[in-house]
């Protein structure tokens, strides 16, 4: 039986490398892959003929591949249905794979988990568990409550601890503790660490108000 699969970690732990990785690997053993990430980032979407938009996925080590932006309002498990359904093998494809899956909104996790039970098709869901106030993003928090397999992506701190939160820094150097969740075009002002660290520069950051 398909399960739904919530893969998170910290900023630079390798999350997208591994989700395209999977792809490659799928697609090695002759399977169809739907390779999909929010449409939250719209710098590298491109509008296609029939209506969708193509993004791409890249990750830090020079992996990338080109996928397709799902914006908020797409019903993910209908989609699916209706792409099969004129496909001439009445399958649209075998797996789905999401990057940035923090971006989802809880229904569209809602749908994905309909996908793994209804159609048995296998989904893999990369992303972030926590914003920079160390705070669930809705997408992932609905993971952490239905998904079938949960698995840490871990990396390491400068200090060599398991780095679990993704700190956002100003031009200045300075962390930040405050503003909007989403920080477009912004992933050179975070840096991965641990709690430990986050806290001592947050104290720092207030004893010098």
């Amino acid at each position: 039986m398909a399960k739904l699969y919530f893969k998170f970690g910290a900023m630079g732990s390798s999350k997208t490398a591994q989700a395209l990785m999977t792809k490659f690997n799928y697609e090695e053993k002759g399977q169809t892959v739907w390779l999909i990430k929010p449409a939250t980032d719209t710098r590298d979407d491109m509008e296609n003929a029939d209506g969708t938009i193509s993004t791409v996925i890249r990750s830090r080590i020079g992996l990338q591949s080109v996928a397709e932006a799902v914006r908020g309002d797409m019903d993910i498990y209908e989609e699916f249905v209706k792409r099969s359904a004129s496909h001439i093998s009445g399958k649209y494809t075998d797996v789905v794979i999401c990057d940035e899956c923090q971006f989802l909104t809880e229904k569209q996790v809602d749908q994905m988990k309909d996908l793994a039970d209804k159609l048995d098709i296998p989904v893999l869901c990369f992303g972030l568990r926590t914003d920079f106030q160390t705070k669930m993003f809705p997408g992932s928090k609905r993971l952490f409550e239905i998904a079938d397999s949960i698995t840490e992506v871990k990396s390491i701190c400068k200090c060599g601890r398991k780095a679990t939160v993704n700190a956002r820094f100003d031009d200045e150097g300075n962390i930040i503790t405050d503003g909007a969740q989403v920080c477009l075009g912004g992933n050179e002002r975070y840096i991965s660490m641990c709690y430990k660290c986050y806290r001592k520069l947050i104290d720092e950051k207030n004893a010098g108000k």
